[in-house]
């Protein structure tokens, strides 16, 4: 964590946090499903995949070498920090749903594991394969 830059972590984390509800509120203006709670969180799961790996550019393209498991858990515990002052508050609270809810549905974590392997693939062939050549 020597070589973790905070700042850095949290701007790309930023980013990515205000992708994914963009694309999470966005889907419910698009219907397409029956289940809108499911539409809307498969379209956050798409978009987390381009959202991940732009934030990992943005971070390491300053030569930061830091661990990609590393910067994948500080930025998703700063994702799990805005949703739980900003996203339940705002958009679930309303809904019926309570912080409980949102961070024990399985969902959540999956979306998460998936926003940590986004940045450790990232890592893995942009700044690890980079130094290697």
């Amino acid at each position: 964590m020597k070589n973790l830059n905070l700042k850095h972590a949290a701007v790309s984390a930023a980013l990515i946090y205000v992708l994914g509800i963009l694309a999470f509120a966005g889907s419910f203006l698009v219907p397409i499903m029956t289940d809108p709670e499911l539409q809307a969180n498969l379209a956050l799961m798409v978009a987390m995949m381009p959202a991940a790996y732009v934030g990992a550019h943005i971070y390491y393209r300053r030569g930061h070498k830091t661990s990609g498991l590393i910067l994948g858990l500080v930025m998703f515990l700063s994702a799990i920090v805005l949703d739980a002052i900003i996203t339940v508050p705002v958009f679930m609270i309303p809904n019926g749903i309570d912080h409980l809810s949102f961070f024990g549905d399985p969902g959540f974590w999956l979306i998460g594991f998936e926003y940590i392997a986004v940045i450790v693939v990232y890592w893995q062939f942009k700044v690890v394969k980079a130094t290697a050549i």
